[in-house]
């Protein structure tokens, strides 16, 4: 369970104390936001989308990240990019494909980074101090903090459900099918959807 929570994205913490440790989460969400907006806007040539993905790599090794943790994250993602990539190779040539791929490649490291070096309950703390002067405003912030803890606690979850159901067709002995597989992703995921929603209309969320 332990090796497959390392393949598994946003649920691996790495404890620590290093400068990226040490930085507050919301800190290090603004720096998030703002790195994605560079790549997008400026990573328009293979050295710019790797001078990315080196600057996320140096902070991986300033932050004491393992390989044996940081590689396997990488597993989940790369189902998508792998034929992404090559799709953008077929219809706009290698150099757009690459270009794209490292880019995604770097923003998807840093906002794992992100996890890897912070506990989801101090991003959370950190998230609400931070949008709490804009509560005055009437802004809910409470509600937006939950929405994100949700989301982030989610993810992990979803992946997890996921392995388990391939999992189950591997012990069996079954091949893959495409409907055998995505019926009891549908139905475990629509499950804990109404078991969390009624966990929060027991505790008055939404009233």
């Amino acid at each position: 369970m332990q090796n497959r929570q390392r393949t598994i994205p946003f649920a691996a913490y790495v404890p620590g104390n290093t400068l990226v440790h040490r930085a507050a989460p919301a800190l290090k969400i603004g720096l998030l936001i703002i790195f994605i907006l560079v790549m997008s806007i400026f990573a328009t040539t293979i050295p710019r989308a790797l001078a990315g993905l080196v600057l996320v790599v140096i902070l991986y090794v300033i932050a004491h990240i393992p390989p044996k943790v940081a590689l396997p994250q990488l597993v989940a993602p790369l189902f998508i990019l792998v034929p992404l990539g090559l799709f953008q190779w077929w219809a706009k040539g290698a150099e757009f494909a690459a270009v794209l791929v490292i880019s995604l490649l770097s923003t998807i490291l840093a906002a794992f980074l992100l996890t890897l070096t912070s506990t989801v309950e101090s991003i959370m703390d950190s998230l609400e101090r931070a949008l709490r002067p804009l509560g005055k405003l009437g802004l809910p912030v409470e509600t937006i903090s939950l929405a994100m803890s949700l989301t982030i606690r989610l993810i992990p979850l979803m992946f997890e459900t996921v392995y388990d159901v391939l999992d189950a067709r591997k012990a069996r002995g079954l091949g893959f099918s495409l409907s055998a597989f995505g019926t009891p992703v549908i139905i475990r995921s629509l499950r804990r959807a109404e078991a969390l929603a009624e966990a929060l209309r027991a505790r008055g969320v939404g009233d």
